[in-house]
């Protein structure tokens, strides 16, 4: 644990340097409130007034998901500042000092996603009960972190190929606002396309807000967000193996240098 307090240290030390609370609210937050706003009154005129609540669960969950991706290419910055070398000398694993080093996106990305479900949520007909806040707020943190698994996971496959970092993370995350659930439902798609969504945590604690929304009971809820997280660790797991096999592999060969 101490690696992964260390390593978060840095990671909130990089938070202040990029946004100050400003820049973090009239900036970022605006543009994610105005993305979530655009696609659900897209789809209200697109599809009727009774698919904009869908739509507002959906894109404000997702708000969280694009930060949480972020670690694709923050993690990309090891190499440019030249520390990818010590990292792989060093005798931590690597996974958690990659873990703990952009532990900011998905802190800021839940904060995000709870602002739009609360604030802005209630302007397109989505109303909250007293008992169902505190259960949204553990599903938006658990998408956040289980979504932040699959990005390290996607870290690893490019650290050694930093110029694609924007485009695997940007594709990632469109690929998931399209087949997970966000703009219209799984089962839209044909079967082929839902299998590859079921292997995404997204789709299955989307679901279960969706499920709390709808009115349904904690155990029905609560199913679903264990099924997500348990796939969010098979990530977590994935990512490991791809950073130890990647970092085997420079040991190697001495491809591990100072710079990129």
């Amino acid at each position: 644990m101490h690696i992964i307090r260390h390593s978060a240290a840095n990671a909130f030390a990089d938070m202040r340097a990029v946004y100050t609370w400003k820049t973090w609210t009239f900036g970022w937050l605006g543009r994610m409130l105005a993305q979530v706003t655009f696609f659900v009154l897209l789809g209200r005129l697109v599809a009727g007034p009774d698919h904009a609540r869908y739509l507002v669960v959906g894109n404000a969950l997702m708000t969280c998901v694009i930060e949480s991706l972020t670690v694709v290419a923050s993690s990309t910055w090891e190499r440019a500042a030249g520390t990818l070398a010590l990292l792989a000398a060093a005798p931590a694993k690597a996974t958690w000092v990659f873990f703990g080093r952009s532990i900011q996106w998905p802190v800021s990305g839940a904060g995000t996603s709870l602002v739009a479900l609360f604030v802005l949520g209630p302007a397109f007909g989505l109303s909250w009960s007293p008992g169902q806040i505190p259960v949204a707020a553990v599903l938006v943190v658990l998408t956040a972190v289980s979504t932040y698994f699959f990005g390290l996971f996607l870290a690893a496959l490019v650290l050694n190929a930093g110029g694609v970092r924007n485009v695997v993370s940007n594709a990632g995350y469109l690929l998931m606002m399209a087949v997970c659930g966000v703009q219209v439902p799984v089962d839209y798609w044909p079967s082929w396309v839902g299998w590859i969504a079921e292997a995404v945590p997204l789709t299955h604690l989307l679901s279960a807000l969706r499920s709390l929304t709808d009115g349904a009971g904690l155990a029905t809820v609560s199913g679903e967000a264990a099924v997500g997280l348990f796939v969010g660790l098979a990530w977590l797991g994935a990512a490991h193996l791809a950073f130890e096999s990647l970092l085997r592999r420079g040991r190697e060969a001495g491809t591990i240098d100072f710079a990129p």
